[in-house]
C-alpha cells in the first residue's frame, strides 16, 4: 500500500499537532506582548545607566546615532533603581524562554507556507516574521549567554544586544500592528464561549484567513492533552526558571535558589567581605605590589591642581557611611552592605571644585579589562552617599573588592563602581 503520509514540512498535513490554532497562538502571543514591551523598557534603562553620553568611555555602542534619542543622566535615587530595573530585565527574560519557544512551536507551519509571497502585503508580513523569529532567538540567546558569563558570540555583547533589540523590536511592534486585534478577538470569544470546540464552529478559522488555516492541522493527530493543559506546561516551565533564577537579583536567603545563575548559590566566603564579585583581583592582573600600603597613592586632579593621598592620608579626612547594594548587568546584585569612605564631593572640594562639583573620570590599577576607565556625572558625584570607600561592613576592603579604594555609587552599574581606584580627575574626561 502506498504511504499517503506527508513527507515535507511545505505539505498541506505534515504538522499534525491538534493543540496548534489561532487560540493558543494568541494567548501566548499576548503574553509575549507584554512581556517583551517591559524587556525592552529595562533594556533602554539599562543602556541609560551607563550614561553613554557622557564620555566615550562608558560607551559601547558608538554609531547608535539616532537610537540614543532617549538617553537621559542616570540618576542617583532611589538607591536600588538599577538593581530593580536591571534584575526585572534578566529575570523576565529567562522566564519568557518557555512561553518565547512554545509561541514559535505554534506558529511555526507558517513559516513553510507555499507560495513564500502571495502578495506586497503578505511579503512585508512574511518579512516583519523573519526578522521577529531571528530577532527573537537572537536576543534571547545573547542574553542568556551573557547572564551565564558565557561569551561565545562574536565581538561585545552590548552593540550586538543593542543594535539587536532595536531590529528585533521593530519587528515585534510591526507584527504587534497587525495581528493583536485579532489575538484579542480570539481570547475574547474563547473566555466568552468557555469551549474551544463553539469557537471553532463559529468560523473563526475563516475570520482569521489564511493564517488560522495555516495553523490548524487538516489531519490532526488524536489530541493527547488540551490547549490548556498545554498552556498549563508553559507556565510551570516559566516557573521553575523564575525560581531558579529570580534569587540572584533578590539577595539573601533566597540566592542559594538561583540554580541556573552563576552567581547564585552561597556567598564567596564569609566575613564582611563575604558577598558577590565578578572580576578577582588576579582576573584583573592587578598585584598586590600595585596596592600595597607603602607605594599605592590616589591621584586627586582638579581645578587647583593635583593631590596625591596615601591610604592613611586618606582615612585622616572625614569619612561618611553609605548602605548600597552592587548589582550588574548580568542580573545579580547583593543586599544592601554598609560602605565608609571619603565623599566623593570631598574629594573634589580639595582640588578647588567648591560647590557643585563637575564630572569625573576614574582610573583604575588594573591592567586589563572593560571600565578600566569610568565617567560619572555631576549628580553622582554630588550624591553625599557617593564614596570613595575604603571599607565594607566594618572591615577594611579585601583585594577582590576593590583594595585599598574603590567607588561606591548609589543606582549605578556595578562596572562603574570601579576597583582598585588609582586616579580620579574632576571636570575632564578626556
Amino acid at each position: 500500500m502506498r504511504d499517503h503520509t506527508p513527507r515535507l514540512p511545505t505539505s498541506p498535513g505534515f504538522w499534525r499537532s491538534p493543540l496548534r490554532g489561532p487560540w493558543l497562538t494568541s494567548v501566548l502571543g499576548l503574553v509575549l506582548l507584554v512581556g517583551i514591551t517591559v524587556l525592552f523598557v529595562t533594556g533602554l534603562l539599562s543602556y541609560a545607566a551607563y550614561n553613554p553620553g557622557l564620555s566615550p568611555l562608558n560607551d559601547k555602542t558608538p554609531d547608535k546615532g539616532l537610537l540614543g534619542f532617549y538617553l537621559f543622566a542616570w540618576p542617583t535615587r532611589p538607591h536600588w533603581l538599577y538593581r530593580l530595573t536591571q534584575g526585572v530585565h534578566v529575570t523576565l527574560g529567562v522566564t519568557l524562554v518557555p512561553v518565547l519557544l512554545a509561541k514559535l512551536w505554534s506558529v511555526v507551519p507558517k513559516l513553510f507556507t507555499l507560495p513564500p509571497v502571495r502578495s506586497l502585503a503578505h511579503a512585508l508580513e512574511r518579512l516583519s516574521l523573519l526578522l521577529l523569529v531571528g530577532g527573537a532567538l537572537f536576543e534571547f540567546v545573547t542574553g542568556v549567554l551573557n547572564v551565564q558569563l558565557d561569551y561565545v558570540f562574536p565581538g561585545s555583547f552590548y552593540p550586538l544586544h543593542f543594535y539587536g533589540a532595536w531590529v528585533f523590536f521593530a519587528a515585534f511592534l510591526a507584527h504587534a500592528a497587525l495581528k493583536t486585534p485579532a489575538a484579542v478577538r480570539n481570547v475574547r470569544r474563547m473566555r466568552e464561549r468557555g469551549k474551544l470546540e463553539e469557537l471553532e464552529e463559529l468560523g473563526e478559522r475563516r475570520e482569521e484567513g489564511e493564517a488560522g488555516q495555516e495553523l490548524v492541522s487538516s489531519r490532526p493527530d488524536p489530541a493527547t492533552v488540551s490547549r490548556r493543559g498545554a498552556l498549563w506546561f508553559v507556565g510551570g516551565g516559566s516557573l521553575l526558571l523564575f525560581g531558579t533564577t529570580a534569587g540572584q537579583s533578590l539577595g539573601g536567603p533566597l540566592r542559594r535558589t538561583a540554580l541556573l545563575a552563576p552567581h547564585g548559590g552561597a556567598d564567596p566566603g564569609s566575613g564582611p567581605n563575604g558577598f558577590q564579585i565578578n572580576k578577582t583581583a588576579a582576573y584583573a592582573g592587578v598585584d598586590a605590589k600595585d596596592t600595597d600600603e607603602d607605594a599605592w597613592r590616589l591621584v586627586v586632579v582638579g581645578r587647583t591642581g593635583t593631590v596625591r593621598l596615601s591610604g592613611r592620608e586618606l582615612r585622616q579626612l572625614p569619612l561618611h557611611s553609605a548602605a548600597l547594594p552592587i548589582a550588574c548587568v548580568e542580573g545579580w546584585s547583593t543586599s544592601d552592605q554598609w560602605w565608609r569612605g571619603v565623599r566623593l564631593r570631598d574629594l573634589a572640594e580639595l582640588v578647588g571644585h567648591d560647590g557643585d562639583p563637575p564630572d569625573l573620570l576614574v582610573e583604575s590599577v588594573q591592567r586589563h579589562g572593560s571600565f578600566r576607565r569610568a565617567a560619572l556625572r555631576a549628580n553622582q558625584v554630588a550624591d553625599p552617599d557617593s564614596l570613595l570607600a575604603l571599607q565594607v561592613n566594618g572591615e577594611d576592603l579585601s583585594p577582590d573588592h576593590g583594595y585599598p579604594a574603590r567607588v561606591i555609587v548609589p543606582a549605578a552599574p556595578g562596572v562603574l563602581n570601579t576597583k582598585w581606584v588609582a586616579r580620579m580627575t574632576f571636570g575632564d574626561l578626556r
